[in-house]
């Protein structure tokens, strides 16, 4: 893997970043392990913002902790966020939807609890719009699911109401810990932090899998006709992986830049050396091209 064109950032101590483009601005989403999120602005993807808070749990907050992997949409004049947190109650990991008039917040949860609760831990939701259908992709965490005796996080999508904020029927499966990289981890593995990128007539499905907090995190791609698969993975992942100095590249956003180039959006561990839950944030320019995604 040639890392000449990963760039990395001096923004550390998050996970799973989110960049929404809004006119000329940027806005940076991303994990957080304590009350809520914070949000930077930059105008070029290289200068950013010193954060503000832009959600905070409040009384409708079903969470307490663990607020991870922030998405933010903009849909039918407001700015729609989805979110995980763990609920105090049982210590389940669920997802939240919260909106705002700015990208910058407040934001305030819409439901006094979870967007939905299928009985199992979920996490990682990504909206994709797609005409006049939306889906909600998730992951259904290991910490809740047991497979063959093994823990494992499959990726689901359900389909959501015109306003983004409640689902619609029962969830479908999408993909599974299959090939050789993502099993390396033994009795618990993981596809999740699925994001999707409609290309041509195609829909790219990027997910990362191993655990986060060691070298065996990774990015892949799968890709399909329709939004809800099949999805065929790459025969060329992990698209992203451990290697020289870059430890656990995953869990990715795209954005499109000024100048029209697509970057893939992902944190990789702070110090490569020691793994863990410091991350600091990536770019690597990428091309969509007939079903595969290179890496320029």
């Amino acid at each position: 893997m040639n890392l000449t064109h990963i760039t990395t950032t001096d923004i550390t101590e998050i996970g799973d970043p989110f960049v929404l483009r809004c006119g000329d601005t940027y806005y940076l989403y991303a994990t957080s392990f304590t009350d809520g999120f914070h949000c930077r602005t930059s105008r070029d993807l290289v200068h950013w913002s010193q954060p503000v808070k832009a959600y905070a749990a409040g009384k409708r907050s079903f969470g307490y902790t663990d607020f991870w992997a922030p998405e933010v949409v903009f849909h039918e004049g407001k700015y729609v966020m989805h979110y995980t947190a763990r609920r105090k109650r049982d210590e389940t990991l669920l997802i939240g939807v919260a909106t705002a008039d700015d990208p910058l917040g407040p934001f305030t949860d819409v439901h006094e609890g979870p967007m939905f609760d299928f009985g199992y831990a979920a996490i990682d939701g990504h909206v994709l719009r797609d005409g006049k259908e939306n889906y909600l992709f998730f992951s259904r965490d290991c910490s809740q699911y047991i497979v063959d005796g093994r823990r494992e996080s499959h990726i689901l999508a359900v389909r959501l109401d015109d306003t983004l904020t409640r689902t619609i029927g029962e969830p479908v499966p999408i993909l599974r810990p299959s090939a050789p990289w993502e099993t390396v981890t033994g009795n618990c593995r993981w596809n999740e932090g699925p994001f999707i990128v409609k290309r041509g007539g195609l829909y790219y499905l990027f997910y990362s899998a191993g655990f986060y907090a060691a070298s065996t995190y990774a990015t892949g791609y799968a890709v399909s006709e329709a939004p809800l698969g099949p999805y065929r993975k790459s025969d060329k992942n992990p698209f992203l992986r451990s290697e020289g100095s870059l430890s656990g590249p995953g869990h990715n956003c795209v954005v499109t830049a000024p100048d029209g180039t697509d970057y893939c959006v992902f944190h990789a561990h702070t110090d490569p050396l020691h793994p863990s839950e410091n991350r600091r944030m990536c770019f690597c320019p990428i091309a969509f091209e007939a079903g595969e995604v290179r890496r320029l």
